[in-house]
């Protein structure tokens, strides 16, 4: 299913363009977790450079734009000292990477990260806080517009199931790796209706035709156990200063 051939072509050409500049590069995202589907899952990787100035980008800027030829999202690229002094902006992305990644090239940059738990339980709130504000704005743009509205649910649905994986270790319980998985869990612990989002990723995945469900239906569901969740980590957060942790 991953498309491994057009993954090592582009290291290869990474590797010609960045010569002794390209310390490590690195898969991850559903390509590595197994979730990966070839129609909707893009090929995620991880850079990481000794030199980021401009003349040294510049020089790979040919290997990146045959990769977005290949429609794929541009590469994530860093030094190691960047990674390191990160830990506490991008928390869950590198969390992430952290525990589901493939080298490709060079050495294994994240084997000893040290993250924050605590600046990742910030990071979650904040998350879910802004992505639920910016959701809301963006369906009263698309209110009446049954093909706008699905693309905004079938876009997003994947990143709240990143978010509600966060959530339950947030909340101290064992997050799976799967985005079904990861929903129906949290769904279990806090005990909100996943049904919405269990529907979305069905009709995102061609498992279901969209027309089979009202999409203010699904909607009115999604939103609510957004909510819910927001408040669940919320209260705990407010109880964990409250108690000094």
């Amino acid at each position: 299913m991953v498309p491994e051939n057009k993954i090592n072509d582009f290291v290869g050409r990474l590797r010609a363009a960045a010569g002794a500049n390209l310390e490590s590069v690195i898969l991850f995202g559903s390509a590595v977790t197994g979730d990966f589907h070839p129609e909707f899952s893009n090929l995620n990787l991880f850079c990481v450079v000794r030199d980021a100035s401009f003349a040294a980008l510049q020089a790979l800027a040919p290997a990146v734009k045959w990769w977005d030829g290949q429609k794929q999202p541009p590469p994530l690229f860093m030094t190691h000292s960047e990674i390191k002094s990160s830990t506490d902006v991008f928390t869950i992305e590198l969390m992430d990477i952290k525990a589901h990644h493939r080298v490709l090239f060079g050495e294994d940059v994240l084997q000893d990260l040290i993250i924050p738990t605590k600046l990742h339980r910030v990071q979650v709130e904040y998350e879910l806080g802004e992505k639920l504000a910016l959701l809301r704005q963006h369906l009263l743009r698309a209110s009446g517009n049954e093909a706008r509205m699905w693309e905004l649910l079938t876009r997003s649905v994947s990143s709240f199931a990143t978010l509600f994986r966060h959530s339950l270790i947030v909340l101290g319980f064992e997050a799976p790796i799967g985005k079904r998985e990861a929903i129906q869990a949290l769904s279990k612990q806090i005990g909100f209706d996943g049904s919405a989002f269990l529907q979305v990723l069905s009709v995102r995945e061609r498992k279901a035709d969209r027309k089979d469900f009202a999409v203010a239906d699904v909607f009115s569901r999604y939103l609510a156990a957004l909510e819910q969740v927001r408040a669940a980590v919320d209260k705990m957060l407010d109880s964990d200063a409250a108690s000094g942790k």
